[in-house]
C-alpha cells in the first residue's frame, strides 16, 4: 500500500463523478493503491470564509452546489461520517498556531470534497472533516496553515487538497469535455509541476508572476488547497501524480507527498 501524508487533487468539473475520464480511472485506482487513513481533512476551494472553519457535523449531508448537469448527478449519494471530535481538536491546534479557527456543526460536505472522496472510497466509510480557504489571505497564509496541519501523519490523517491546477471559468463556455488544451493552460501547468516537484516554494506563492499565472487563475480560490497540502506534507517537492486536461482550461494535475 501506498502511504501518503498529503494530496493536492484536480477536482474539474462535478460530472467527474458520473462520466467516463482517465481521472476518474485514476482517483477509483488511487484509493485501492493508498494505504487506509482513520480519517480524512479535505480542503476544498467551494467553502471560502474570512476566517478558517471545520465541519463539526457527525454525518454531514452532501451540497449539491451547481446546477444543469445530468440528472445521474443529483441522485448520487455520499454519506461519509463526520468527525466532530476531530474539528474541535483541529479548531483548538491551529487557535494554537495563531489562527483563528471555528467549527461549523451543520454545514455538510461540497462537490469539492465528496465527488474525489465518492470515487476514492466509495464506501463512504472513512470519516471526512472538511476546512475552508480564505480566499482573501493569500498562499503564504495558507502554506502556514498546512504546516499548523503536519502533525496530522502521525494521527492517522489524510490531507486533502481539493481544487484546480488551473481554473478559468471564464473561458470555460463553449469548452468541450475533450477539448484541447490551449497553450497558456499548457504552460502554466509545466510551470507548476517544476515549482512543486522541485520544492520552490517562494515562486509557487508567487505564481501571478509565472506564465499565464493569473489567466489561469484570476481568483485564487482554486490554487489555495495546494499551499495547504504543500505544507502538511512538510513543505518540500511534491509527487506529480496525475495529468490530464478536461475541458480543454481545466488541468486535473494531481500531487502528493510523503
Amino acid at each position: 500500500m501506498i502511504d501518503y501524508s498529503a494530496l493536492f487533487l484536480s477536482h474539474g468539473a462535478p460530472t467527474l463523478a458520473v462520466e467516463a475520464s482517465s481521472t476518474q480511472r485514476f482517483l477509483v485506482a488511487l484509493g485501492k493503491e493508498l494505504r487506509r487513513p482513520r480519517a480524512i481533512l479535505c480542503v476544498s476551494a467551494h467553502w471560502d470564509t474570512a476566517r478558517p472553519m471545520l465541519t463539526g457535523a457527525a454525518a454531514p449531508p452532501i451540497i449539491r452546489d451547481f446546477f444543469g448537469f445530468p440528472e445521474a448527478l443529483y441522485a448520487l449519494q455520499y454519506g461519509a461520517p463526520g468527525d466532530p471530535a476531530l474539528a474541535e481538536w483541529l479548531a483548538s491546534v491551529l487557535d494554537q498556531a495563531g489562527f483563528d479557527a471555528g467549527v461549523d456543526g451543520t454545514r455538510g460536505l461540497d462537490h469539492g470534497a465528496w465527488v474525489p472522496l465518492s470515487l476514492m472510497y466509495p464506501q463512504a466509510d472513512v470519516p471526512v472533516v472538511q476546512l475552508s480557504v480564505q480566499s482573501g489571505l493569500g498562499p503564504e497564509h495558507h502554506m502556514r496553515l498546512g504546516r499548523a496541519l503536519a502533525m496530522l501523519r502521525r494521527q492517522d490523517v489524510l490531507v486533502i487538497g481539493s481544487g484546480g491546477a488551473t481554473h478559468n471559468l471564464r473561458e470555460f463556455p463553449g469548452q468541450a469535455p475533450d477539448a484541447e488544451a490551449p497553450s497558456y493552460v499548457r504552460e502554466f501547468d509545466q510551470w507548476l509541476d517544476g515549482v512543486v516537484k522541485d520544492g520552490r516554494r517562494d515562486e509557487a506563492l508567487a505564481y501571478q508572476d509565472a506564465p499565464s499565472g493569473l489567466r489561469n487563475h484570476p481568483t485564487p480560490e482554486h490554487l489555495l488547497p495546494l499551499f495547504v497540502a504543500w505544507g502538511a506534507g512538510g513543505g518540500e517537492g511534491g509527487e506529480l501524480l496525475h495529468k490530464a486536461f478536461s475541458h480543454g482550461i481545466l488541468s486535473m494535475t494531481a500531487y502528493a507527498w510523503k
